[in-house]
């Protein structure tokens, strides 16, 4: 006598979301440069998009208690732009606040400095179409 096979069963299928609307939640990015690299590339990244414009910016999600993960991938190209004082300070007055005497003083000169002299310049990424990729791991 031969016992009933286990009825199959549905594979676990992740809500939709926003792969569009995603990367502009409060999350933190990072930025993927080409060559072999073990090192942050905040660094060193105008140095490296000046020899390989290549770059891959991701943003991701991972909760392991709830097991959501969630991850958009952009690989394109990206251009370095002459540092622009304003925008700049629009960026400051977003994450770090608006109250530019409690900034860091790192990034307080970064506004007051010779930009030609520091060498402080924006990377302006290129993406192609973003996409999503599912990073796998086991709750419990």
């Amino acid at each position: 006598m031969t016992s009933p096979s286990p009825a199959p069963t549905a594979p676990v299928q992740e809500p939709p979301f926003d792969v569009e609307g995603f990367p502009a939640q409060p999350l933190t990015a990072r930025v993927a440069t080409n060559g072999p690299t073990v090192r942050p590339t905040r660094a060193r990244l105008s140095a490296r998009v000046r020899e390989d414009p290549a770059v891959a910016p991701v943003v991701d999600v991972y909760e392991p208690a709830g097991g959501l993960t969630r991850q958009v991938i952009a690989n394109g190209t990206a251009e370095l732009l002459p540092f622009d004082v304003p925008r700049g300070r629009r960026k400051l007055s977003r994450y770090p606040g608006p109250d530019g005497s409690r900034w860091d003083e790192r990034f307080r000169r970064r506004l007051h400095d010779d930009p030609g002299e520091r060498g402080t310049v924006w990377s302006r990424p290129r993406p192609r179409r973003p996409h999503t990729a599912k990073p796998a791991f086991r709750v419990g």
